[in-house]
């Protein structure tokens, strides 16, 4: 049984305390000086001129890179507002100074101002419309847009790429698309329509489900017209990606299911050039995988020079 006496005389002791601490005054904070940049970071404004939409490149240079006097390798990310920072910071920190990571430049695929990631993602990242036609049961759009993938493919095609790997003197054949979620679903179309314009592909939790899975027949239409698909990809998913109980996993799509069925169909392909691989990472779910994911992405696409080290 607890002593009354020891609990007041404790209680009110504790009590004590907290008035001293409450009668200290709180040093004054300064006016803050505007938001923090990351240091070797560049906005430049890159307007598609066939649509008119103001989008911009973020282009992070490694410390020390003198691109000028060198090719270098390059990571281009979707979803830029997230994965900038991320991959930013998965560079500087697993990379080692280019030890276990190549020294990539970074360069984030961002959405105009007066666009929304969110509403840009669904827009430009898709490859249809899914409203046109009746949806399977428990699909749901609540995006304002849908459908402009090959739009935002030819820009990256023929403005936003060409432009930045001139302006940095990007090494095309260590040139990477990141991309996850909607992301890697645009990636998955850059890849069946514009193969070469990366030499590397990075594909994140892909929603492969979307629009009832159309990019299953892009991949079959593909499959007619060409006889290989010169590529690396790499995708990864998160083992709760799958439909199962609740919190961690899916309700509705089966994206490791999907992962595994690209796979397959391109392995069957027999395509000679290309490399796939898929890893299914355990105690993941769709909103936690992408930062081991990409790591582990990265360190397949673009190794240092090595040895490895943990540091």
């Amino acid at each position: 049984m607890l002593d009354r006496r020891h609990f007041l005389a404790t209680g009110f002791g504790t009590l004590a305390a907290c008035n001293v601490l409450a009668s200290v005054r709180s040093p004054a904070l300064a006016p803050a000086t505007g938001p923090y940049a990351l240091p070797d970071t560049f906005v430049h404004p890159l307007p598609d001129p066939v649509s008119g939409r103001r989008y911009e490149a973020w282009v992070d240079v490694p410390t020390g890179v003198d691109t000028t006097a060198t090719s270098s390798p390059a990571v281009f990310v979707t979803d830029a507002p997230y994965a900038f920072p991320v991959v930013r910071a998965i560079r500087n920190r697993v990379g080692q100074g280019g030890r276990n990571l190549a020294n990539f430049v970074l360069v984030g695929l961002a959405p105009a101002a007066d666009e929304s990631s969110n509403d840009m993602r669904s827009r430009a990242y898709t490859p249809t419309d899914p409203r046109t036609r009746p949806a399977r049961p428990g699909e749901t759009y609540g995006g304002k847009r849908y459908g402009e993938g090959s739009d935002y493919v030819r820009y990256l095609s023929e403005v936003a790429v060409p432009a930045v790997s001139a302006h940095y003197r990007l090494d095309p054949a260590r040139s990477v698309m990141l991309g996850h979620s909607y992301g890697a679903l645009l990636a998955t179309q850059v890849l069946f329509e514009r193969t070469a314009l990366f030499s590397h592909y990075i594909l994140g939790s892909p929603s492969l489900w979307f629009d009832q899975g159309v990019m299953f027949a892009r991949e079959a239409t593909y499959a007619k017209k060409h006889s290989d698909l010169d590529a690396r990809v790499f995708q990864y998913v998160g083992a709760f990606e799958t439909v199962g109980p609740r919190p961690h996993y899916n309700e509705i799509n089966d994206l490791v299911r999907d992962a595994r069925r690209l796979e397959r169909t391109l392995r069957e392909r027999r395509y000679p050039s290309l490399h796939i691989e898929t890893h299914v990472l355990a105690e993941e779910d769709h909103l936690t995988v992408a930062p081991r994911g990409a790591t582990a992405g990265l360190l397949w696409a673009l190794p240092g020079h090595g040895p490895y080290s943990s540091g």
